[in-house]
């Protein structure tokens, strides 16, 4: 992958920790809204309050940067998510947990949430395919461990026997579907309150929906 991701990147001292930490931030911000080509690295620098020369010295480019913002969203995504699937919930329980986790993921991290569940054209740079990959990837990690609770819960009997992958795509585009309504115009957008309602009865619909009868 082109540039450093996050975990490569060591700070020496303070000073540059800010300036990291000042770029990931602003860049966050840019490439959760547009593409990636759209975004220079000069309004990257500016809204961070630095030198475009920093952007260079800490990630080697833009597309540097912005697998360093990706991978940094995904490993905040993975830390929700691992919340919901302590051993001692049932299958059906960790699929509703789920659900939760995702919602309180966007309301926390709006711009990672919509950075992986909405991204935005990643461009024509040359590590833009190998970093669409690697989000690809991780997304359907995160589907595999529902994969799981729902074959799990299939081979218990408590749930009745279907595809456990569309079954899980099917959440997971429904979750997006639901949180999306909080960025309509009009009178169909929901509040955090009204998100939550919804997500929960959505919730309720899947665990009786998957169970045997």
């Amino acid at each position: 992958m082109s540039g450093m991701t996050t975990g490569d990147v060591k700070a020496r001292d303070p000073r540059k920790q800010r300036t990291i930490d000042a770029l990931l931030a602003a860049a966050e911000q840019v490439f959760a809204r547009r593409p990636v080509d759209e975004v220079t690295v000069e309004e990257i620098a500016e809204c961070a309050g630095v030198a475009v020369g920093s952007i260079y010295n800490n990630f080697g480019s833009k597309a540097g940067l912005h697998a360093a913002v990706v991978e940094r969203a995904l490993d905040v995504d993975r830390e929700y998510m691992d919340r919901a699937y302590p051993p001692d919930r049932s299958p059906v329980e960790q699929l509703e947990a789920a659900a939760e986790q995702y919602l309180r993921f966007y309301l926390e991290q709006p711009e990672f949430f919509r950075m992986l569940a909405f991204p935005a054209p990643l461009g024509n740079y040359s590590a833009a395919a190998e970093t669409a990959a690697r989000l690809a990837h991780r997304v359907d990690e995160q589907n595999a461990r529902m994969i799981d609770a729902i074959e799990r819960g299939i081979a218990a009997g408590l749930i009745r026997p279907l595809d456990a992958r569309k079954a899980a795509k099917v959440l997971w585009a429904s979750w997006n579907g639901v949180i999306s309504l909080a960025w309509r115009p009009d009178e169909l957008r929901e509040d955090e309150e009204g998100l939550a309602e919804l997500l929960s009865l959505a919730a309720d619909l899947v665990a009786w929906g998957l169970r045997r009868v």
